[in-house]
């Protein structure tokens, strides 16, 4: 895993607020060494109040103290539980960032198989279970700076994606590897409208997915991953906007050909195949150059977005040479 040095400036671990502060609960995890950055999709100009905060639930298995801890996102100050499950983009449940918490509670997460599949010498079918059971040693938790029209951090809990795509033995012809939400418009009411072409779609090129910060997340705030935030699985790409990072997987598959994507399919003009974060390159109808922090109101004062959402020296070699203003 690649490690950041701290930057001067950042706070120190040990000034982050803790979850039990904000939460009132026994420690969750130590979480003062955790770490990373990752970009969620927003509009501007939405509210960011919470209509109905989630309080965190029991304690779950993911309460270990074993867990591994990065030096990812040190400095980084926690955006609130309450805002982190009660704010989202997950149109499958609706298009309001409030719906995925009011809707989602139809999702069964029990049982649920990942089919990977392609051009790959091992295809198979693995389960959720199967997952925690094979790496729960192996997973981390990180702070993610989630980047757009707004900005949150979540400590997500999670693993690398190449530790899981390693098992399936891609071969040579695997370029990229496209990704698949669940298709079930009973369990996810928003299906039911033609907002995107369903299932939703997403793809990462194949040295994008094997680096370390690419990841499979299971949880947040060291808690089992709540539905509105994507359970059980979903991916996490810290240095691209936030609609790279799908949820609900089902499906992952290798392939030779760049796959569709949802929102690129949907607005090719708006949103790219890339969508590296790149405060030069501005979406059609607003500037990607500043965004605002949940928790800090509509009114606050907005924030420098940095390239590759901070991450440029963990990533920026993977686009040695190509024109980021066509590739975006």
């Amino acid at each position: 895993m690649l490690i950041r040095n701290k930057r001067p400036g950042e706070i120190l671990p040990s000034e982050i607020t803790s979850p039990e502060a904000f939460a009132g609960r026994r420690q969750l995890l130590k979480l003062a060494a955790a770490s990373a950055a990752v970009p969620l999709l927003s509009a501007c100009g939405e509210s960011e109040n919470p209509s109905a905060a989630e309080k965190p639930p029991a304690v779950s298995k993911y309460d270990f103290p074993e867990v591994l801890k990065t030096s990812h996102g040190e400095g980084l100050e926690l955006t609130s539980y309450e805002h982190v499950t009660s704010y989202n983009n997950f149109y499958e449940f609706g298009t309001g960032k409030g719906d995925p918490l009011e809707n989602s509670g139809t999702l069964i997460t029990r049982p649920w198989n990942i089919v990977v599949e392609g051009e790959c010498e091992r295809p198979g079918e693995i389960g959720i279970e199967d997952i925690l059971s094979a790496i729960p040693q192996e997973e981390r938790i990180y702070r993610f700076r989630c980047v757009e029209a707004w900005a949150m951090v979540v400590p997500w809990v999670g693993f690398s994606l190449s530790e899981l795509l390693e098992r399936f033995r891609p071969t040579s012809k695997a370029k990229y590897v496209y990704f698949e939400t669940l298709f079930d418009p009973e369990q996810m009411p928003g299906q039911r409208r033609k907002v995107l072409e369903w299932p939703y779609r997403e793809g990462l090129r194949m040295d994008e997915a094997m680096h370390p910060l690419s990841m499979l997340v299971t949880g947040l705030y060291g808690r089992e991953l709540p539905n509105q935030n994507g359970a059980p699985l979903r991916l996490i790409v810290p240095w691209k906007y936030g609609f790279k990072s799908i949820k609900s997987i089902v499906r992952i598959r290798f392939v030779e050909q760049v796959p569709e994507t949802s929102w690129w399919m949907q607005a090719p003009s708006e949103y790219g195949f890339y969508a590296n974060v790149n405060p030069e390159v501005d979406h059609p109808r607003w500037s990607q150059k500043t965004h605002r922090n949940i928790g800090e109101g509509i009114f606050a004062e907005r924030h420098e977005t940095l390239m590759f959402n901070g991450y440029a020296d963990e990533v920026a070699h993977l686009y040695r040479g190509m024109d980021l203003t066509r590739f975006f």
